[in-house]
């Protein structure tokens, strides 16, 4: 003899309809697409889900609307800071829609980011972001929207590309420097197209005054250990260094290490300045200048690009750029006389 109690059955849509007193096409409406709901009846539906813990079955909403309402995300370093603020960004407008955000991610090769690309495919998702160096294949044949996000090297012409000014946050962190009175400056880089853009701005505004940057690791990372073992080469050859910009700041809390091993100090001997203002960057231990690229408003313009490709309203391909802000902190300073 069984002694389990049975469970209670699961509300359905019509129970909600019900309790909301609207039809259940309408409750569909509201979980599909709830910007053509009148704000009473969308917050009448949302009550009465709340209140009997409906769950919809995304399975019979894929079968009724021959879609998932899912998104995939590609990325190509889970490692990297930046990826954090611009999921937040994408889901804040994504879960308002009703889909949800599918993350796979991939070590850095056209191969490898195509084949995430393709696994999330296979998935039925809706809609692609590619925030990862893609290739000159990796977007082709794609057959869903997709929008790319920061700057990557060989993005076609008719992708949607939003993307922090990275040249102007470049020319930004050399401005700092150059005002703060430093001349023998570092630049710890790497290969990708962020890299690309930041480098490509702060070299130019340094040259723009005069100043030859002394850049390192361009065909490299952009990882904590690829901070660290660039700063070395840099501080051994050019002990006479006085700043250091980092291509992010993971790379610069790699250059704190290396200044540490040296017997130098942030900033009495040596400024340094990040980019992203991510956490690490927050962080009261390190209190870290870092250019913001404001990665979550460019997750929510992404989300706005792809969700106005998904509904058709957005023909012609877009190229936009978020303005960056530097935040200063406590690593840097004027160069000691």
């Amino acid at each position: 003899m069984s002694t389990s109690t049975p469970q209670a059955r699961r509300p359905t849509i019509y129970d909600v309809a019900k309790l909301a007193g609207v039809s259940p096409s309408l409750v569909s409406l509201v979980l599909q697409n709830p910007a053509k709901v009148s704000e009473k009846r969308r917050e009448a539906v949302k009550t009465a889900i709340a209140e009997l813990g409906y769950r919809p079955s995304r399975a019979a909403t894929t079968l009724a609307s021959s879609r998932t309402k899912s998104i995939g995300l590609v990325i190509d370093d889970y490692r990297n800071l930046w990826f954090v603020d611009l999921l937040r960004g994408l889901e804040s407008v994504l879960t308002e829609h009703g889909y949800q955000v599918m993350l796979a991610d991939s070590r850095p090769g056209e191969n490898r980011i195509k084949e995430a690309a393709d696994g999330l495919l296979a998935m039925h998702v809706d809609g692609l972001v590619i925030a990862a160096e893609p290739g000159a294949t990796a977007l082709s044949g794609t057959e869903v929207p997709t929008v790319v996000a920061g700057w990557r090297n060989g993005v076609p012409d008719d992708a949607d590309l939003i993307t922090n000014d990275d040249d102007g946050g470049g020319a930004m962190a050399a401005d700092h420097l150059l005002q703060l009175g430093h001349r023998r400056i570092g630049h710890l880089s790497g290969s990708g197209g962020a890299a690309a853009h930041r480098r490509g701005g702060f070299r130019d505004r340094l040259h723009q005054a005069g100043v030859e940057p002394l850049i390192v690791g361009e065909e490299g990372d952009t990882t904590e250990e690829d901070g660290y073992s660039s700063a070395c080469w840099l501080l051994d050859r050019h002990p006479d260094t006085t700043a250091i910009f980092a291509a992010n700041d993971t790379m610069a809390l790699g250059a704190f290490g290396a200044i540490k091993a040296r017997g130098l100090s942030v900033p009495t001997d040596i400024t340094v300045i990040g980019y992203d203002n991510s956490a690490l960057a927050k962080s009261r231990y390190l209190e870290l200048t870092s250019v913001d690229n404001r990665s979550d408003v460019v997750g929510v313009d992404v989300a706005k690009a792809l969700l106005n490709r998904i509904q058709g309203v957005a023909p012609v391909s877009q190229r936009k750029l978020i303005d960056p802000i530097l935040v200063v902190r406590g690593t840097t300073a004027a160069p000691r006389s």
